[in-house]
């Protein structure tokens, strides 16, 4: 099957042309970051605005990259949630509209569920597997059985780890999104100077809290007499992103443990850190497990991520509903049985 994929779900617009689930022809991807760095984080009513502009042109785009016409598409694939419902009803309707007026199968599915699936789009890993999924908005330990059968281990309480990320990169004036910025500044720093906790380190369960870390970085900051520049700077990040990633490697480890799982698959945006991937290589390394991370593009928000589910889901048969809503918050072990299906 021929799949056009829309996302809308934050401030990327995308839009890809994926062949039977994984074949990736295209995966064009329009950021809205110019537009909200001015506010230091994402604005939602521009958020929306901009989606509106540009999803026509990404999925031309899409379709030109993929040298085809929208005649050829047999299946629409949309992000249905959770995200700003104002953006994610951008990509709704659009499919929506495309799926009626060609009369095509189309899906809503689950945003997290594309991340834990991207992988799969570049090589196969075998299910079941633990995820880790870890960005701007989420940070989660799943088991993945296999496509719409997913259970949460784990989960933030509080902050999600890219956004203490962005936070402690604005409160150092670095500014939005400051996630990258800050993972460039700590390979050059002593992660030993400053030592931030370890929030649920040493609590035997699999849940996450970064707020007390970012808190600790604003309280440092207070105290300084001076300007936080220079290798200060770089000592500061590095010591923030070892607290962060030690948390998170710590916890991905024993959630193998807990299921007997020697599979980890690592996705969202925060897969890209450096710091992460390294810290987790070597665990691998030592531990004898083995650790996926998608490309940076998948990592991201972007389209073809959702072709895997959305791929499996219609060869079943199945569609989703046209009065199918958007759902700004969606519980990941729910996305396999509520999708509203109902037969073609």
């Amino acid at each position: 099957m021929l799949l056009l994929c829309l996302e809308s779900s934050c401030d990327e617009t995308a839009a890809a042309v994926v062949r039977d689930g994984r074949e990736v022809l295209s995966n064009i991807i329009a950021s809205q970051v110019d537009v909200h760095a001015r506010y230091g984080g994402v604005v939602p009513e521009l958020a929306s605005r901009k989606h509106l502009e540009a999803m026509p042109v990404v999925i031309e785009d899409a379709l030109e990259r993929a040298g085809i016409g929208i005649e050829a598409i047999e299946g629409i694939a949309v992000t249905r949630g959770p995200g700003l419902v104002g953006a994610l009803l951008v990509a709704l309707a659009t499919g929506k509209a495309l799926a009626f007026a060609r009369d095509i199968p189309w899906v809503g599915v689950h945003h997290i569920e594309g991340h834990a699936l991207a992988i799969q789009l570049e090589q196969e890993v075998t299910y079941p597997f633990v995820a880790l999924i870890v960005s701007g908005g989420h940070t989660h330990l799943y088991l993945v059985e296999g496509v719409g059968h997913y259970r949460i281990l784990g989960r933030t309480l509080d902050d999600a780890a890219g956004e203490a990320y962005d936070k402690v990169a604005k409160l150092l004036g670095l500014g939005y999104p400051g996630g990258a910025v800050v993972d460039r500044l700590a390979a050059e720093g002593d992660p030993e100077s400053i030592v931030f906790p370890r929030p649920l380190l040493h609590q035997d369960n699999l849940d996450f809290s970064f707020s007390g870390i970012k808190t600790a970085v604003l309280n440092y900051v207070k105290k300084q007499s001076s300007e936080i520049s220079g290798s200060h700077l770089n000592d500061l990040a590095a010591g923030f992103q070892r607290a962060a990633v030690e948390v998170l490697t710590a916890k991905s480890l024993r959630a193998l443990k807990a299921t007997g799982l020697r599979r980890l698959v690592v996705a969202g945006g925060v897969a890209c850190n450096r710091g992460l991937r390294q810290s987790l290589q070597q665990a691998a390394r030592e531990g004898e497990f083995e650790v996926f991370f998608p490309t940076p593009l998948l990592c991201t928000d972007n389209a073809a991520m959702l072709a895997v589910a959305a791929d499996a889901y219609l060869s079943q048969g199945h569609r989703s509903a046209l009065d199918l809503n958007a759902l700004a918050g969606w519980p990941l072990d729910r996305a396999g049985d509520e999708f509203l299906f109902s037969s073609i």
